[in-house]
């Protein structure tokens, strides 16, 4: 039997989506988590479409629950491929360890051939770097913890 808290769409998630197909130019743009999906479509002859795929029933009581999202976690803003370097066989842009500053920058990410720098959104240290150089990463996934 499917939860009503199932059956609810995420509003700010579908905006960023919206947003971001803005910021891009691109027309649609789908978003995965576990089995839930959420498609986004712009500028499509109707009204947009938004569709949201429901997981399976909830696991038994007892099951390991996910855990938070951790304080401090830096997400991509898009998909690509993530590079922890400005290029290959130069040093990382920063370390497990390092002190920070807002706005430096942590890595980049390279989508459509384009290299968009992702800067710390707050000053602090790198607790945690979640990605390995050269992988692709989903939007909204975790890429580093500062701390």
């Amino acid at each position: 039997m499917t939860k009503q808290s199932d059956l609810m769409v995420d509003g700010d998630l579908v905006r960023a989506l919206a947003a971001l197909l803005e910021e891009t130019g691109l027309s649609e743009i789908e978003y995965a988590q576990g089995d839930r999906r959420i498609h986004v479509v712009r500028n499509a002859p109707t009204v947009p479409a938004v569709t949201v795929s429901m997981p399976p029933p909830s696991a038994p009581a007892g099951a390991p629950v996910a855990e938070a999202e951790p304080l401090g976690a830096v997400k991509a803003p898009m998909v690509g491929t993530a590079y922890l370097a400005p290029q290959p066989g130069a040093a990382r842009f920063v370390n497990v360890g390092d002190h920070v500053r807002e706005g430096q920058p942590l890595l980049v990410i390279e989508a459509m051939k384009v290299m968009n720098q992702i800067q710390a959104p707050r000053s602090g240290h790198v607790k945690e770097i979640l990605v390995a150089d050269g992988t692709p990463v989903e939007f909204g996934q975790i890429l580093m913890v500062l701390e």
